[in-house]
């Protein structure tokens, strides 16, 4: 099973997702962020790549997530890439990621590339206020990214806020569930880790019934 959880910055995407992982287990789950594959842009000056719009579908490698995703619903281990965001670089190293019987894909513009959403099962988008989400970004950026005050501004107003308008907000059409609030909804996020842990009993369930008849 694939879920997707959709949002934008700062609406608590990974908190809805750390809590799902705590609900049903994490040895279940595979959790696949988008901010890994962002594309690698070590052959450009460091001024360019300060300046790139990562708000847009086409600074993230979608073709690979596709390829990961696809890959561990066949049951095959991948190579997960990892993300420099103080140099906006690929480092040498990769994470081994094994198959497991739950996939959670997170990110801002997951809803934004069909192919994506065709791959899931249960789509979800994190719908928090814009102020909260600024903030929590601008926190995030300082604490994590060595990011300056004003340069995070500047960038949400260049192109942060006009990119949700275009592409993350309007996806959330798309989908099944929306959880207000993000982390601080508790009642959401425990009305879809049930459904998943009753998926997943019944998959786990028809696995047994295949192997009991294959015997």
């Amino acid at each position: 099973m694939v879920i997707g959880i959709c949002g934008g910055t700062g609406s608590g995407k990974t908190t809805v997702a750390a809590r799902i992982l705590e609900a049903v287990g994490a040895g279940e789950v595979v959790f696949l962020q988008q901010d890994s594959y962002y594309r690698n842009l070590d052959e450009m000056p460091l001024d360019f790549r300060n300046a790139a719009n990562f708000d847009h579908p086409d600074a993230l490698d979608n073709d690979l997530l596709i390829d990961h995703l696809r890959a561990l619903k066949a049951n095959e281990r991948v190579e997960l890439p990892i993300y420099d965001f103080k140099t906006h670089t690929r480092q040498s190293e990769t994470k081994r990621v094994e198959p497991k019987p739950i996939i959670i894909v997170e990110g801002i513009l997951i809803f934004a590339d069909k192919r994506l959403l065709d791959e899931m099962d249960i789509k979800v988008f994190v719908d928090t206020p814009d102020d909260i989400r600024f903030i929590r970004r601008l926190r995030r950026d300082i604490a994590e990214r060595g990011r300056t005050v004003d340069s995070v501004i500047e960038q949400y107003s260049a192109t942060v806020r006009p990119m949700h308008m275009q592409f993350v907000e309007p996806s959330k059409r798309c989908a099944d569930v929306i959880i207000p609030e993000g982390g601080n909804n508790s009642v959401g996020i425990d009305l879809l880790s049930g459904k998943i842990r009753e998926r997943l009993a019944m998959a786990v369930s028809i696995m047994g019934k295949q192997a009991g008849s294959a015997g």
